[in-house]
């Protein structure tokens, strides 16, 4: 058994915020010892709109992961998400100079820093810089160049970047607790990293988490991230659709969609799909809660389709799409995407860690478990890397990069 250090992440949602410990060793085991949630208040859709609210409802978060386990929390895996992230590919090439053309680790940094050197406006900053894929005097599809014999080296990478006051905004949050920062993490990279296989990220898949405030997009490619976008849909609008309809209070409306919501309801006969179902005294139709959510759920699903780069998506894809996050838990959600999407579809249901993890069986789950295992490829002999998210410096985060790669 190997030394035991302790990593701990927190996801930051619209509907929850969910702080997660686990004990970490040097044989890669990742063990949940404790888990806290607690509603979330001052955010919407991902952003921080209040602070004060937004930094007591991590802090009972986080109270409570501690008390679960008795251990103290000092630093954490935080994710982010929201309509300003944006993303796009980049590319980046250097001239390999030495006698023996032989390419080493601080070529690969050069190369990485090359191709991160775009114009990045004062009011955005850089969030990950991910190189996809390496070329050798144009041989294509060299995932690990070094040792290789040539006289170019090409990098493409996957640039992802945030808005400067919205990451601002959430590390004052999160250093408010009394807690440092680990990394940023995009929320969907983190959920990726919990409910894909290696063989759907070689052959193509998308990976849809609808949380509650948002819906984060990531198509994965040559075992390499593609493209990366969040919808500002997701959940709230799903209740918000349902309390609006009916003529429910959103509470209410949150309660019905969790016990009876569907998007394809079996109706045993008219009659009986009329009959009320109720929540705290209201009565609604089942089938009219069941036609709205499917009518939501519908609209989601072709503006991820709208999202993709490509109109030839089903062999950008052939894997399909692995749906996650709360509202993925909805009945019928697999059957509803094959109709809409024309793909293999199946929900993503958080796996790879132990302990405390029943709870967290739930694809709710899946960006808390992510950001653990992200953490866990960023430990090192004394515990994690601070490279302080986009706080940190960039020749620094590229060097993680390349130590989780090559190291």
């Amino acid at each position: 058994m190997g030394k035991k250090s302790i990593i701990t992440s927190i996801d930051v949602g619209t509907t929850k915020i969910c702080t997660t410990i686990a004990e970490y060793n040097d044989n890669g085991g990742i063990r949940v010892v404790g888990v806290g949630m607690s509603p979330s208040h001052g955010l919407h859709k991902g952003l921080v709109v209040n602070i004060n609210e937004a930094r007591e409802a991590i802090r009972d978060s986080v109270r409570k992961a501690e008390q679960a386990c008795d251990y103290h929390v000092e630093s954490a895996y935080v994710g982010v998400t929201g309509r300003h992230v944006s993303s796009m590919n980049n590319k980046g090439v250097v001239a390999i100079t030495r006698n023996d053309r032989l390419v080493r680790s601080d070529d690969l940094k050069r190369v990485l820093t090359s191709a991160q050197s775009i114009k990045v406006p004062n009011d955005r900053r850089l969030l990950h810089v991910i190189p996809r894929g390496y070329s050798v005097d144009g041989q294509t599809g060299v995932k690990n160049p070094v040792g290789m014999h040539g006289f170019r080296l090409d990098v493409e990478t996957h640039v992802i970047t945030a808005a400067a006051t919205s990451i601002q905004n959430m590390v004052k949050c999160i250093r408010g607790v009394g807690l440092d920062i680990d990394d940023l993490v995009l929320e969907p990279l983190a959920s990726s990293e919990a409910v894909l296989t290696d063989d759907e990220k070689q052959v193509g898949v998308i990976l849809a988490d609808i949380g509650g405030g948002t819906t984060d997009i990531c198509i994965f490619k040559d075992g390499s991230i593609w493209h990366s976008s969040i919808l500002p849909v997701a959940g709230y609008q799903l209740t918000r659709d349902i309390a609006i309809g009916l003529g429910l209070p959103f509470d209410v409306a949150e309660e019905m969609k969790k016990r009876y919501g569907s998007v394809m309801p079996v109706y045993e006969s008219r009659m009986e799909s009329a009959n009320p179902i109720s929540a705290d005294g209201h009565g609604v139709s089942y089938q009219d809660l069941c036609d709205i959510i499917r009518a939501r759920m519908e609209e989601i699903m072709r503006l991820i389709l709208l999202e993709l780069p490509s109109a030839d998506y089903e062999s950008l894809v052939p894997a399909g799409v692995v749906f996650t996050g709360g509202s993925s838990n909805l009945s019928g959600v697999e059957t509803l995407g094959r109709d809409i999407m024309r793909l293999p579809v199946r929900v993503g249901v958080p796996s790879h860690v132990y302990g405390i993890t029943d709870s967290l069986r739930d694809p709710a789950f899946a960006t808390s478990v992510g950001l653990l295992l992200w953490g866990a490829k960023n430990y090192g002999p004394s515990g994690p890397r601070k490279r302080g998210g986009w706080f940190g410096s960039t020749f620094r985060k590229l060097a993680s990069s390349l130590s989780r790669l090559f190291g």
